[in-house]
């Protein structure tokens, strides 16, 4: 287990006796998101190396919070394993929330996965919504998931 100090307080790894349980911190709900992005890939390789060279985006879209945060970590899940790609710089650029949906628009960045280069930890098959915690407070958010390894 890590130390959350390595991670400048963004995200730490809680204790699971068969996935990796994370909780997320942020300021917004949209730094919580990119935080929580970087602990996927953190949990896959070691995200300083991992030069964020080439620029992509990623639009999400869902009926609630929940699974808004489902569909960002697999459509990141998804599009890393489709273009052989690692990321490790996240910004989400717009955020909209109504009645009926949420949406937000990222840039991502990251390169081509290189085994010489990039150390693997473990494989990340799969997201879940087990134990899926979201805590929207007046200065900070926390989002607490389940990775499937």
């Amino acid at each position: 287990m890590s130390t959350p100090d390595k991670y400048n307080g963004k995200f730490e790894f809680l204790e699971h006796t068969a996935d990796v349980y994370v909780r997320a911190h942020g300021k917004t709900m949209e730094e919580a998101y990119e935080n929580a992005a970087q602990s996927m890939f953190e949990t896959i390789t070691d995200t300083d190396k991992i030069v964020p060279a080439q620029e992509d985006s990623v639009e999400v879209e869902a009926e609630d919070q929940y699974a808004l945060l489902y569909n960002w970590l697999e459509a990141l899940l998804v599009k890393s394993e489709t273009l052989d790609m690692l990321y490790s710089k996240f910004q989400i650029t717009s955020w909209k929330e109504t009645t009926e949906n949420f949406m937000f628009k990222a840039k991502i960045w990251g390169e081509k996965f290189n085994p010489q280069k990039h150390p693997q930890k473990v494989a990340v098959k799969a997201v879940t919504y087990h134990r899926m915690v979201i805590i929207r407070e007046m200065d900070r958010v926390i989002l607490e998931f389940i990775l499937d390894i």
